[in-house]
């Protein structure tokens, strides 16, 4: 038993003796912009962990990447760090090298390999809704093209298990994404090097649940699943943090 002077000295020791939480730095996806993690972030704040949402420009897979990347070099200790969607192509690229990535988690996401594209995976694993019958486009003046989905498809799509008004509004003010970053190839990815989990969402019509689980198992990926549509921060934010929690604790 510890005597009176020993739990002295441990009530004495100074905060700084414990590791701190890493931060934790979520990426958000196309069709959908950092709202999208607004409950994650209220439930992780609640826990005591310092959060920031990164912006991804969605305009092109290295340019994303080294967005993510500099905001990465500006956080002092370790970091976790999570990506939704296309977001996951970005983090598996802005952490390549990243000294302070404590673990990756992806969330509902693509978990690229060297030289894979988004819209390359999507094609080799049929089972999305996400295609040119649920989609319109916009020519840019850089001569890319902005995809979204089409308002009367987002639900189906993108977000069937929340409310239909809410998907609604998240299908009026979502972020499109370029067919350039649609195409892009992956660097050589992050999870090679960094232990890596993966939520697969197991009602998701945008990635096919079974492109999700084999890009997992590639990676190595510590694999949690939920019933939930790819919108799970919002439909089942619960389920989105304990997985955060899990690599942020490992």
């Amino acid at each position: 038993l510890a005597s009176q002077n020993d739990m002295a000295t441990i009530r004495l020791l100074p905060t700084t003796a414990y590791a701190p939480k890493p931060t934790i730095v979520l990426v958000h996806g196309p069709f959908t912009d950092s709202t999208i993690w607004l409950p994650v972030i209220r439930l992780l704040r609640e826990l005591g962990y310092p959060v920031t949402s990164a912006p991804n420009h969605l305009r092109g897979l290295a340019y994303d990447a080294a967005a993510v990347r500099s905001i990465l070099d500006a956080i002092a200790g370790p970091i976790v760090l999570v990506g939704h969607s296309y977001g996951g192509a970005v983090i598996s690229n802005a952490a390549t090298g990243a000294p302070d990535i404590k673990a990756l988690v992806y969330i509902a996401a693509f978990l690229p390999d060297e030289g894979e594209s988004f819209g390359a995976i999507l094609n080799e694993n049929p089972g999305s809704l996400l295609g040119p019958d649920t989609t319109w486009t916009v020519p840019l003046p850089t001569q890319d093209t902005d995809i979204y989905i089409a308002e009367e498809h987002f639900s189906s799509v993108f977000a069937a298990d929340i409310d239909t008004n809410q998907a609604t509004d998240l299908a009026t003010t979502q972020r499109p994404l370029s067919t350039t970053a649609r195409d892009a190839a992956s660097g050589p990815p992050a999870w090679r090097n960094v232990p890596a989990w993966a939520l697969i969402t197991l009602a998701d019509n945008t990635i096919p649940p079974s492109a999700q689980i084999t890009m997992a198992k590639r990676a190595g990926a510590s694999i949690e699943t939920v019933p939930a549509s790819h919108a799970v921060a919002i439909a089942d934010p619960q389920a989105v943090v304990k997985i955060i929690l899990d690599a942020a604790r490992h």
